[in-house]
């Protein structure tokens, strides 16, 4: 337990020694342990990181360091974080989080990154399917006021979600809409349709560790080899997507090859795979060339 007064540095100090004893860390490349301690503690004090290095001497009260040992707890159990202080920052925003959308992670920033690479007119139709918490949808309309933007989700919750993180981060223009992928838009078309759908086997082992374990299945799962929602929009978006209008699809490390070719059957061109940070096959990418829309 913190002993009463403790300081902003001698709270991080034993949270992040208490996480470490119970293995709540990643393999090596980032001490988490120490991240989520001064993400908790931010959580906490109702401040940004910037607080606890400028102020690292100043005493925590009793109710605070009450509320600390409580979320701590939480995150021993493998509570996720972002579900613990109710937010998770993506891109240049600062996102609401619940249990009924997956927590927007940063390998998700390089479909964000693609999009914004591509060769646009300065207004274009943006479809975000499977929005969540409306991460890519907002990260796109942050950079790009003019474009208009549809994020869908078949779960109302998520909808809701969205529109709020919408009105938080000033962009009440981007619209969300409640839809089982395709199924609202009808004789819509779109210059650029992009999406994190669900991509794990359902029997995957890695549904049992980590922070998934707290995350909707329905966001995560998608058949017994995973490309079942894959499939259906790379099939499906030949029919809502302009002259030369692209497709972009993250997936998991293993299905680079398969989603690559499934985007060539289809009638995509400029089909290719890009890598995360980590030098994993996260995102593939097509232009439909034309024939089919």
């Amino acid at each position: 337990m913190l002993e009463p007064n403790s300081t902003i540095e001698q709270a991080l100090k034993w949270a992040r020694r208490k996480l470490t004893e119970h293995q709540i860390s990643d393999d090596g490349m980032y001490d988490s342990a120490a991240i989520d301690s001064k993400v908790l503690l931010c959580g906490c004090l109702e401040c940004e990181q910037i607080y606890l290095h400028t102020w690292p001497e100043k005493q925590l009260t009793i109710e605070q360091i009450n509320t600390f040992h409580h979320m701590l707890e939480k995150r021993i159990l493998g509570y996720p974080v972002a579900y613990i202080v109710g937010f998770r920052d993506f891109w240049s925003l600062r996102l609401t989080v619940s249990e009924a959308t997956l927590i927007p992670r940063p390998e998700t920033e390089l479909l964000v990154e693609l999009a914004l690479d591509l060769s646009f007119d300065d207004s274009i139709r943006v479809l975000d399917l499977g929005t969540g918490t409306g991460a890519i949808a907002l990260a796109l309309a942050s950079e790009n006021k003019q474009w208009s933007v549809i994020g869908i989700d078949k779960n109302s919750e998520a909808v809701k979600l969205a529109t709020l993180n919408a009105t938080k981060n000033q962009l009440p223009d981007v619209e969300f809409i409640q839809s089982d992928w395709f199924s609202s838009i009808e004789k819509q078309k779109f210059d650029l349709i992009v999406s994190n759908p669900p991509y794990i086997e359902i029997n995957d082992h890695h549904l049992t560790q980590g922070d998934v374990r707290f995350e909707p299945s329905s966001a995560l799962t998608s058949g017994n080899n995973g490309l079942d929602d894959i499939r259906f929009i790379i099939v499906n978006s030949v029919n809502y997507l302009n002259h030369k209008g692209w497709l972009l699809l993250e997936h998991g490390n293993e299905q680079g090859g398969i989603v690559a070719n499934l985007f060539t059957l289809n009638g995509f061109s400029n089909v290719r795979t890009e890598c995360d940070l980590n030098g994993q096959p996260r995102v593939s990418m097509g232009q439909l060339n034309g024939l089919n829309s």
